[in-house]
């Protein structure tokens, strides 16, 4: 979006997130940016019983790249993360894969260690190509992120108004399925929270690293804040069906509700106090972009990776159709399949 100049003309962007509780913060955040590389390899097939040895296993330089890697994990810094799914492994066992690929993300905390990492990954795959004695094609930029950093003024004004709506009213029923669920997956069985946080959140002073997201490079090109709403379950592990529970009951909606509220009210002060925006643009200019220049990690010849959900989307599209919401026949979701809320375990 950066890239294709759709920020060009912004005075300010707010961005949410959900999350399990009503908050914003501004400064360097707690986390990390990442740039998301494929590589590939490719090697020449053979009969892997008859005569394996005029193969050459595209399969081997993915092994030893990770192997590689996973002996590097010792000497890099505490902060960083880095993780690989295989995404192409050959075809069958008894044919030496001609090609064969592995997806990486290199997460830091700045812009200068990002490439670095991402630098130390494309020496391994380098390397790995020479000892399976395989060709090592172009790597593949499937997505970046820079680290995130959020504007002062505007986290101010967001914090004032998120104050003044609060948290939801959670009744007995979300707070039963909110312990039932953190029971189930082993996570402290305290519920919901009732209470918006303490102060606002200034710059984090020791990063230890965390999650990515793609928000990062807005705030680094216009004044940006990301609101986190309440329309989660505390205490869940993140990315797992556990934290899917959450997004089909009143939970979500009396929390993205508030948040709602919030971001309107932000909007509304944005649009009504010229000086707002003017702070804001103050504290982008002389404090955040001061002696920081953001240069953008995706390569002129990189585009996005449009096709990667297409074989997922295409076996279950139609079979998700019968489970699409219809607000003319059902007054909630919950009623629509038949379930009695809260249902838990006894």
């Amino acid at each position: 979006f950066i890239r294709a100049g759709l920020f060009k003309d912004v005075d300010v962007a707010l961005f949410t997130h959900v999350s399990d509780t009503l908050g914003v913060s501004w400064g360097d955040r707690e986390g990390t940016g990442l740039v998301s590389v494929e590589s590939s390899f490719r090697g020449q097939t053979a009969h892997a019983a008859g005569s394996p040895w005029r193969g050459r296993s595209a399969l081997d330089a993915v092994e030893l790249m990770n192997m590689a890697w996973n002996y590097r994990r010792e000497h890099l810094g505490l902060e960083h993360r880095s993780h690989y799914v295989i995404t192409d492994g050959g075809d069958q066992p008894n044919v030496v894969p001609r090609s064969a690929s592995v997806w990486y993300y290199f997460r830091q905390t700045t812009y200068p260690k990002i490439r670095e990492l991402w630098q130390t990954g494309d020496s391994m795959a380098r390397g790995a190509a020479m000892m399976a004695g395989v060709e090592l094609l172009p790597a593949r930029v499937l997505g970046t992120a820079w680290p995130q950093h959020f504007n002062r003024a505007v986290a101010l004004a967001a914090d004032a108004n998120l104050r003044k709506i609060g948290m939801p009213q959670w009744s007995d029923g979300d707070q039963a399925l909110a312990k039932a669920v953190q029971k189930e997956v082993g996570g402290r069985e305290q519920g919901l929270s009732n209470r918006v946080g303490g102060e606002l959140q200034g710059p984090v002073r020791d990063n230890r690293g965390g999650g990515s997201d793609d928000i990062g490079d807005i705030s680094w090109n216009v004044p940006t804040i990301t609101l986190r709403y309440p329309a989660n379950i505390p205490n869940l592990p993140g990315h797992n069906w556990a934290n899917a529970i959450a997004m089909a009951t009143p939970i979500a909606h009396k929390g993205t509700t508030a948040g709602a509220k919030v971001q309107a009210m932000t909007m509304i002060d944005l649009l009504t106090k010229p000086e707002l925006v003017k702070m804001a643009h103050s504290y982008f200019k002389d404090v955040q972009t001061k002696d920081v220049r953001y240069e953008p990690l995706l390569r002129r010849q990189d585009t996005p990776a449009i096709e990667m959900n297409k074989a997922v989307m295409g076996k279950y599209r139609e079979q998700m159709r019968k489970y699409y919401y219809d607000p003319a026949r059902y007054k909630t979701y919950l009623e629509q399949l038949g379930i009695q809320y809260p249902t838990v375990k006894k």
